[in-house]
């Protein structure tokens, strides 16, 4: 008699731990050849380079010094051209050069203390007679002049305005300032052959102390530069807005750089932009946009409901938003009052209330985090979880610029997570007018990006809404529809792009999707299907080319008429193309909920709710694990999945033109959908026919290490005369510590992690082979074909071309395969990779998931799947008790 269960998640066993074996090396860049190949010329070009630039800098300083204008450090900033593959630790180590930030296509700027360079001449007047330590001039291609710096630092608009700044101007502006320094974690010793246990110890307790000594001046540093910008403040009468309750500096400060927002003159902000040298971005505040609501409806709709509160231990969702109408006969019962906390500044802390007009805008958010697709007409509706309301938004649903987004979101984060509820998940459906820049990755997508790292939270970030009109840059609808882009076709143009801070790695970024099309009178929805991508919702890749939105829901669509050119309206015309959400009867009579309003801030919420949900069944998870979960219950709509199925098809007989096509269009579902539409069933529960094992905990892993997890695939499930699919879903969730001064995904965090599989047909110790360093490797082919993942590692090996599964912090893959192909074991490794941080200590933080299901059929696997990983823990327990009687025998004969 089998023993009951309630289909819950089973464990996934990690049976290896060892080094990764990683592939390396590669090609030259032909300019560093080319440079090799011409020393003479190459060092000449570079020593007149770094001369004039040396000498003009002087100049300037002089200049500076007779104007007696205020003191700048010690430091001429350089903008150098580098190959793509050298490790920027050379340029500091060989050179004494500050990495001030690390940008695109091999360009990176520097600051060097030594004004005259000397060092870096030293290697160069070497170069030519192979000097030893000068190879690396081969690779530094060019040294360009200040103007190439200025437009690497300003944003856009700024260094397009820059020469008609006026002295007496007011600008505020968010300025990035690198603290990194020239001192660096050595690399840990290596024990020699002829070290005495008194000599290895005496190493390591060098290299603890250097390391050390490290922390210590990149502190110093932070601090010295710091005081710099104060004195340089005070000298142009310039203020700091991110100064809130006398702590300037705490937020957007990470490892390597801090971020403040400045009120300057425009004669204080030339001489700090161009004299001083480690800043590595300069931009302008971001207008906050959110969706605004068609005028509520006349008269107060009755309420013949009255809901129960949730458990005193139920999880909790914080709201950051405008603000609540607490007194909500559909919310009220929820609200943790106590907890409720205004950041507004010159606002009484206490004064929580959403003054949005036409319904309110965290109201609606905090209905859709409580009740999803549906709000209750009557009964007695138990609430599932505790709504906090954290208001950041003042009553046009604005964040004034007095207010700095990475400190307000830092503050509501540790203000509730520290709290008696430790809340640890967060809905922010707060998003920048525009689409993000790409140069780096902002302050506030930073600081998100910070935070998830130091605490066990989950932040749902909506991805933004596009404007029905509007001016270049940031056009709307209106203007991709005049421009001949329809829709969906527009939702692939780049300034369509996520909205800051969505594309921070570690959000998790929702999109919106229409319910289905609609139409009245003339007006009509822009989505023709059931679950088409919402005409506003703002699309993917993300930074670095990272897939965002990771998943959709519902936030509705908008409508138009079919004229030339159409009107077009955001959402209440059709109640239809609306989703159902609470109202705020605050300001002005309506109904207590409608169908009025649409925009991703309404969908982020119901992806919220899963994610409470998956608390509420693992309540002692970390928050790492309720993010794979709710992107792994993900999937495609059937009209994108069919895309899919015709490409898989071996048997669809298409031409090589018509392939492209569905490649392209899959592409572009993608970049709408990410990896499709969560389901709080999927996420918390299993069925007879799926199965999903989970890591426990948090799970460390450093760089160079492997993992390798067993998942036994029972023999019933694998016999040659039977025939079914079998989809297999893998999703990763990680975190690591960012680096904001490196526009380089690898090298943005300390640590980065990716996961392999095994091969069908590929057996466990193979795979081991193949996956850990200091397993004997034959070199013989390894048997079995690589699974036929959607995306790949590879972005030219997928079903889908030209993206990565690989490229973010949560990684999703899925494949569908025959059940006779299955091998007796599904392996996967998750491996460790080096990114900015050389201290051996430092690790990633991962959780993973992954599914077996049988597509179309109803045949059971979770049974036999269940036993077979019971038996196979009971062998691993056996093996390691087996392994510490050995190592006690061994002891006791010793």
């Amino acid at each position: 008699m089998s023993v009951a269960h309630n289909f819950e998640h089973l464990p996934l066993l990690l049976r290896y731990r060892g080094r990764a074996r990683l592939r390396g090396g590669g090609k030259t860049d032909p300019q560093t050849q080319a440079n090799r190949n011409a020393r003479q010329d190459h060092s000449t070009a570079l020593q007149g380079a770094a001369q004039a630039l040396s000498s003009n800098w002087k100049d300037r300083q002089a200049q500076r010094q007779g104007q007696a204008l205020p003191v700048m450090p010690n430091g001429v900033p350089i903008l150098l051209k580098v190959d793509t593959g050298l490790d920027l630790d050379d340029l500091r180590n060989r050179f004494d050069f500050e990495i001030v930030a690390e940008q695109e296509e091999g360009y990176v700027i520097v600051a060097s203390e030594d004004i005259d360079v000397a060092s870096f001449l030293a290697m160069v007047n070497g170069f030519p007679v192979n000097v030893r330590g000068s190879a690396t001039i081969a690779s530094v291609h060019q040294l360009l002049d200040d103007p190439d710096r200025l437009g690497r630092i300003l944003s856009e608009r700024l260094f397009a305005d820059w020469g008609n700044i006026a002295d007496n101007q007011d600008f505020i502006v968010d300025i990035g300032i690198a603290c990194a320094g020239t001192k660096e974690i050595p690399s840990v010793p290596k024990r020699g052959i002829s070290d005495t246990d008194a000599t290895w110890a005496a190493k390591e307790l060098a290299w603890s102390k250097a390391r050390n000594s490290a922390y210590e001046t990149w502190d110093s540093l932070k601090l010295e530069r710091e005081e710099q910008i104060e004195s340089l403040c005070a000298f142009y009468q310039a203020e700091i807005l991110s100064n809130i309750e006398g702590a300037p500096f705490d937020a957007g400060v990470l490892p390597d750089s801090f971020t403040i927002r400045l009120k300057i003159s425009g004669k204080g902000f030339k001489d700090f932009v161009q004299n001083y040298p480690y800043i590595f971005e300069v931009v302008e505040p971001e207008d906050i946009a959110l969706p605004q609501a068609v005028p509520g409806r006349v008269g107060q709709a009755g309420q013949e409901v009255t809901p129960t509160p949730p458990n005193a231990d139920a999880p909790t969702v914080c709201v950051i938003d405008s603000g609540i109408q607490e007194g909500h006969v559909l919310l009220q019962p929820a609200v943790d009052h106590a907890a409720s906390h205004c950041f507004l500044p010159e606002m009484a802390a206490t004064a929580v209330a959403d003054e949005v007009a036409r319904g309110g805008h965290g109201t609606r958010v905090a209905g859709a985090v409580l009740y999803g697709e549906e709000v209750p007409k009557a009964g007695t509706p138990e609430l599932s979880f505790w709504i906090q309301n954290a208001r950041v938004l003042n009553a046009q649903n604005c964040m004034p610029n007095t207010l700095f987004p990475p400190e307000v979101i830092r503050r509501a984060v540790e203000c509730f997570n520290d709290g008696p509820r430790q809340t640890r998940i967060f809905n922010h459906s707060i998003n920048a007018r525009g689409h993000c820049r790409t140069r780096y990755m902002s302050s506030w997508a930073a600081e998100i990006d910070q935070l998830c790292n130091e605490r066990d939270v989950l932040i749902v970030q909506s991805a933004g809404n596009l404007p029905i009109t509007g001016i270049a840059p940031f056009i709307g609808v209106r203007e991709h529809l005049a421009a001949g882009r329809d829709y969906p076709a527009f939702l692939s143009e780049n300034s369509v792009r996520i909205a800051n801070p969505g594309q921070s790695l570690q959000a998790l970024t929702v999109g919106s999707i229409a319910y289905d099309a609609a139409a009245a009178g003339a007006w009509r929805s822009f989505t023709v299907q059931p679950d088409g991508p919402s005409a506003f919702s703002r699309t993917g890749p993300g930074i670095w080319n990272v897939i965002k939105p990771e998943v959709v829901s519902y936030g509705g669509d908008w409508i138009r008429t079919t004229g030339n050119p159409p009107d077009i309206q955001g959402g209440g015309g059709i109640p239809t193309a609306c989703p159902e959400l609470v109202r705020s009867t605050l300001h002005a009579p309506g109904p207590a909920y409608d169908r009025d309003a649409t925009g991703t801030s309404f969908a982020a919420p119901k992806v919220a709710r899963i994610a409470a949900q998956v608390q509420q069944v693992l309540p002692n998870e970390p928050a790492l694990l309720y993010r794979a979960l709710v992107v792994q219950s993900a999937q495609w709509p059937t009209w994108a999945e069919d895309l899919l199925t015709r490409l898989r098809n071996p048997l669809d007989n298409l031409s090589q033109a018509e392939r492209e096509d569905l490649r392209t269009a899959a592409s572009h579902a993608l970049r709408s959908l990410g990896y499709g539409i969560p389901d709080e069933e999927r996420a918390t529960a299993n069925t007879d026919n799926r199965t999903t094992f989970i890591t426990s905990g948090s799970t460390e892993i450093h760089a160079a290490e492997c993992h390798v997890y067993q998942i036994p695939i029972p023999a019933e499930l694998r016999q040659q005369a039977d025939e079914f699919d079998v989809r297999i879903d893998v999703t990763l969730s990680y975190v690591a510590q960012p680096r904001r001064t490196r526009r380089n995904l690898r090298k943005y965090l300390s640590t980065w992690v990716d996961w392999k599989t095994s091969k069908l047909g590929e057996g466990l110790n193979d795979f081991q082979v193949r996956a850990l360093k200091d397993e004997v490797n034959n070199d013989e082919p390894l048997r079995g074909s690589t699974l036929p993942w959607t995306l790949h590692e590879s972005p030219t090996s997928g079903v889908i071309r030209g993206h990565k599964r690989n490229s973010g912090t949560v990684q999703k893959d899925w494949a569908i395969v025959r059940s006779n192909a299955l091998p007796d074991h599904f392996c996967i490794a998750v491996v460790g990779h080096k990114g900015w941080s050389h201290d051996p200590d430092a690790t990633a933080r991962y959780a993973l998931a992954v599914t077996f299901e049988i597509a179309g059929q109803e045949i059971s696997i979770y049974g036999p799947l269940r036993t077979a990983v019971l038996e196979l823990q009971t062998q691993i327990e056996s093996e390691i008790e087996t392994d510490v009687e050995i190592e006690v025998e061994l002891s006791a004969d010793e």
